[in-house]
C-alpha cells in the first residue's frame, strides 16, 4: 500500500504543480486502496471476526436490537386478535362458501380459461368422479408423450418444454437450437449483482433469496415497468435462464457465510442444459454424471407447468391482473410455493422418511411400517401433524402422471447410487399408504402419491441440499409462471377481485372516554 508521510503533506504548499498533481495522485491512491481493502474485509465478514469487533457487536445487539423479539405486549395484543378473528366453520357452508376455492370432492372453483396446460382425471366408467388415472397436458400434448420423445432421442427437455409453454408449439430442431442460444446469451447477472446483492445479508432460507435477488433486477432494469408483450418476454426469459445461478450462488454465499470455509461461484457454460449447468455450477468440482443430469433434466420438465390454478400461478394472475411489472408478479409467486402446503412438501417427505428410518428397525417388514404409518395419522410420529406427506394431491386421486413417469428414472438412480434398499421403502410406503388412510380416515376420493412424494429422495441422491429442494421447484416451476403472465395480460382487461362475505355485526361508534380496557 503507498503510504505518504506527514512532513510531505505539511510541504505540499512549496511545491510545483507537477509535483502538487504527483502528491494528489498519490493520496487518491492511497485511500482508493484503503476503501478497496475494507470493502474487501467487510464482505468476507473479517472485522467482525476479530473479537473487538464481535464483542462490540453483540453488546450493542443485546441493548437496542428488537427487531426479532416477540414482547409481553405483542403476545397480548396477538390473545386478543386470535379471539376477534375466528369464524364460525359452519358459517361456510351456510352461505355455500368454498373454501380454499375448492368444493367437497376438491375440484376447483372455475375462476379463469387457460390455454398452456390441461389436468384431466379419466373416466371409469363407474359414476365415481374423480376416480381414474391422471393425465396432465402441456399446451394440449401428453406430458408422458413429451417424456417419451426427448428421452427416445436422447437430449435434454427441460428447454423445449419451456418453448412449447411460451410459444404453444412444439420448436422445430432450428427453432430450439436458437432457443437454447439465446437463453445462454441472456444467462449473466449484471456486474456485480453478486456481490452487492447475493453476498449482502444472505438468508437461511433460498426461496427468500430468490425473491429478494428477483426484486433487485428491478433496478438493474431500464424497462422494469414495461408490461408490453416483447418485454415482458424479454424479463421472463432472463428470469427462466437466471433463476438456477440466483438458486445456487444465494445457498453458496448463505454456507460460506454461516459456516465459513470456501466460496466458490461457478460461471455456467453456454453449451450446457439448464439441468447440466445446475449440477455444474453446484458442486465444486463441477461434475455429474449423464444420468445425473438427465434426471435432474426430468424433473425440470414435470414440474414446470400444472394448471391456472395452483397456488402460486393463481398468484402470478392476480397479480398481474393489477398491472403490475413483472419481478413484482413473480416474487409473489415466489413467496406462494415457499409455503409447506404448495412448494415446500418435498423437503417434509425427505424429512418423514429420514425419522421413519430411525424408527422402523426392519424396513421390509409390512406391518412395522404400517404400524409407524399409522402413528403418522394418529399425531404420535415425525412432526405430529397427521400427515402422511408426498400422499394426495386435489386433484389426481388414482394416480399422479408426474409420480407415475418420475418413478421408473428414480429406480435407475437409486441403483447407480447404491440405495436401492431406500427405493425400495419409498415403494413400499406408496403401496401402504392409501390402504392405511382409507382404513383410519374418511376420505371422498382415492389417494395416490404425488409427484413431492419421490422428488425429495432424487434430489438427496443428487447430493442437492435440502435448502435447494424448493428453489429447484421454482427454477422449474418458472416457465409456467411466465406463460400464465404473459396469457393473462394479452386477455384480461379486468383486475381480479372475488367477493369476501361480511359477517360481522353493526356496531356504534364508542367515544374514547366510555371505551373499556
Amino acid at each position: 500500500m503507498h503510504s505518504i508521510s506527514l512532513a510531505r503533506l505539511c510541504y505540499i504548499n512549496k511545491q510545483s504543480s507537477a509535483q502538487k498533481l504527483v502528491l494528489f495522485i498519490q493520496i487518491a491512491l492511497t485511500v482508493s486502496l484503503f476503501l478497496d481493502f475494507f470493502s474487501k474485509m467487510y464482505y468476507n465478514n473479517i472485522i467482525f471476526r476479530y473479537p473487538y469487533f464481535t464483542k462490540e457487536r453483540k453488546a450493542t445487539s443485546k441493548l437496542s436490537y428488537k427487531f426479532s423479539k416477540i414482547s409481553p405486549e405483542i403476545t397480548k395484543l396477538a390473545k386478543r386478535s386470535i379471539n376477534n378473528y375466528k369464524i364460525n366453520p359452519e358459517l361456510y357452508t351456510q352461505y355455500d362458501v368454498k373454501r380454499g376455492l375448492r368444493d367437497i370432492n376438491g375440484n376447483g372453483v372455475v375462476a379463469g380459461l387457460t390455454n398452456i396446460s390441461t389436468i384431466k382425471v379419466l373416466d371409469m366408467g363407474d359414476g365415481m368422479p374423480n376416480h381414474g388415472d391422471g393425465k396432465l397436458y402441456y399446451r394440449g400434448i401428453d406430458v408422458e408423450d413429451i417424456v417419451e420423445g426427448f428421452i427416445k432421442e436422447k437430449r435434454f427437455g427441460y428447454e423445449e418444454t419451456v418453448y412449447l409453454l411460451l410459444f404453444g408449439t412444439m420448436p422445430s430442431e432450428n427453432e430450439l437450437s436458437e432457443f437454447r442460444q439465446l437463453l445462454a446469451d441472456y444467462r449473466a447477472l449484471p456486474p456485480t449483482f453478486t456481490r452487492d446483492v447475493i453476498m449482502k445479508a444472505p438468508s437461511d432460507n433460498m426461496m427468500n433469496t430468490l425473491a429478494k435477488s428477483v426484486l433487485a433486477l428491478y433496478s438493474y432494469d431500464d424497462k422494469a415497468n414495461d408490461i408490453s408483450i416483447p418485454n415482458v418476454l424479454r424479463q421472463c426469459i432472463e428470469l427462466i435462464t437466471l433463476f438456477p445461478l440466483l438458486a445456487v450462488y444465494g445457498y453458496n454465499a448463505y454456507k460460506y457465510s454461516s459456516e465459513g470455509g470456501s466460496l466458490f461461484i461457478h460461471d455456467p457454460r453456454p453449451e450446457l442444459s439448464i439441468a447440466e449447468n445446475l449440477l455444474y455450477m453446484l458442486r465444486p468440482d463441477k461434475s455429474f454424471t449423464e444420468l445425473e443430469a438427465r434426471i435432474l433434466d426430468l424433473a425440470l420438465v414435470l414440474h414446470a407447468e400444472h394448471g391456472g390454478g395452483n397456488n402460486s400461478t393463481f398468484t402470478v394472475h392476480v397479480v398481474s391482473s393489477s398491472g403490475t411489472d413483472t419481478y413484482s408478479a413473480i416474487s409473489a409467486a415466489l413467496g406462494s410455493l415457499k409455503g409447506p402446503k404448495h412448494g415446500g412438501a418435498n423437503v417434509k417427505v425427505a424429512m418423514m422418511f429420514d425419522d421413519m428410518k430411525q424408527h422402523v428397525e426392519d424396513w421390509t417388514n409390512e406391518d412395522d411400517v404400517r404400524e409407524y404409518l399409522r402413528k403418522l395419522l394418529h399425531k404420535e410420529a415425525f412432526d405430529k401433524a397427521g400427515l402422511i406427506y408426498g400422499m394426495g394431491h386435489a386433484v389426481y386421486s388414482q394416480s399422479d402422471p408426474r409420480a407415475k413417469v418420475f418413478k421408473s428414472f428414480v429406480e435407475k438412480l437409486s441403483s447407480e447410487k447404491g440405495r436401492h434398499e431406500e427405493f425400495a421403502l419409498y415403494s413400499l410406503v406408496e403401496r401402504l399408504a392409501p390402504e392405511v388412510i382409507a382404513e383410519e380416515r374418511r376420505i371422498y376420493k382415492g389417494v395416490c402419491a404425488n409427484v413431492d412424494f419421490y422428488s425429495g429422495f432424487v434430489y438427496r441422491m443428487l447430493g442437492i441440499p435440502d435448502e435447494l429442494f424448493t428453489p429447484i421447484f421454482a427454477v422449474s416451476r418458472i416457465a409456467g409462471w411466465s406463460a400464465h403472465r404473459i396469457e393473462e395480460l394479452i386477455n384480461s382487461n379486468k383486475i381480479i377481485r372475488p367477493a369476501y362475505k361480511a359477517i360481522s355485526p353493526m356496531r356504534e361508534y364508542t367515544d374514547m372516554e366510555n371505551r373499556i380496557d
